[in-house]
């Protein structure tokens, strides 16, 4: 469903992105991982059209993002982009807004309606539904913006760090499962960005770990600790890959100077 091809982005002389190529397909949820800085904001925002490649380019379903104006639209049609700072129009409800976002996408009411209902029950949110989303807490908003993205039904969903944001335990679970259904019923292609490995762990059908502005692996978790080495669980195979120096700054931390 969604190609990166060759893409390459800086800002100014400072290098992001570096000949990067990926590929999600149907049933699918990629995971990128990578430190803080290291381009996953970029390269989600690349994906989502928001951002032109200085050198490279994304596919659709076949169809190639900024070819033309109705190629681009008919792209957007089947892709929903979650950022990681998500605006919202806090004079709103929350109900309000989520069926705005569905309308959008062209979901019939009274399925969008339905649908509305029984994400504001998931994410805990139904208390606050007809309250404006300036009332909401930093978790709330999070919550309702993921509501907004899963009523779009898109089939192609890019999830910029979607477990962040202030997100309580149930949310998470919600969430999760939610992804799981997704992949799994609707067949749906998912592409999320964390530096956090507890979060993909048992959820992610590949990953993707990214470092300097490159991937160095992308692979099953079996895959991956097959090629790190003797790494038992996600984080220590991160560390092996992504960020093999860490253990040692922190060890530089505790050591005492020398009188």
């Amino acid at each position: 469903m969604i190609k990166v091809c060759n893409v390459s982005h800086h800002f100014g002389i400072r290098p992001i992105l570096r000949g990067i190529n990926l590929e999600a397909g149907s049933g699918e949820l990629l995971a990128l991982m990578g430190p803080n800085g290291v381009g996953k904001s970029t390269l989600m925002a690349i994906m989502a059209g928001v951002l032109a490649p200085l050198q490279g380019h994304v596919e659709v379903d076949g169809q190639r993002r900024r070819s033309s104006p109705k190629v681009e639209l008919a792209i957007r049609r089947k892709v929903c982009y979650l950022s990681a700072e998500p605006w919202m129009p806090l004079m709103m409800s929350g109900r309000e807004w989520i069926l705005a976002v569905g309308r959008v996408y062209g979901i019939a009411a009274d399925p969008l309606m339905e649908h509305t209902e029984r994400l504001l029950t998931a994410f805990d949110l139904a208390a606050k539904a007809d309250a404006t989303l300036f009332s909401y807490s930093t978790g709330q908003r999070k919550k309702a913006a993921l509501c907004c993205t899963l009523a779009s039904g898109a089939p192609v969903l890019l999830l910029d760090e979607p477990f962040s944001g202030g997100l309580d335990p149930s949310a998470i679970l919600a969430l999760k499962r939610i992804l799981q259904h997704l992949v799994r019923e609707a067949r749906a292609t998912i592409i999320m960005s964390t530096p956090v490995p507890e979060m993909v762990e048992g959820l992610a059908d590949r990953i993707a770990m990214l470092r300097d502005g490159q991937i160095v692996a992308c692979d099953t978790i079996a895959g991956l600790r097959a090629h790190a080495g003797d790494g038992k669980n996600l984080d220590e195979i991160y560390q092996r890959l992504v960020s093999p120096q860490s253990a040692q700054n922190i060890d530089r931390y505790f050591e005492k100077p020398t009188p």
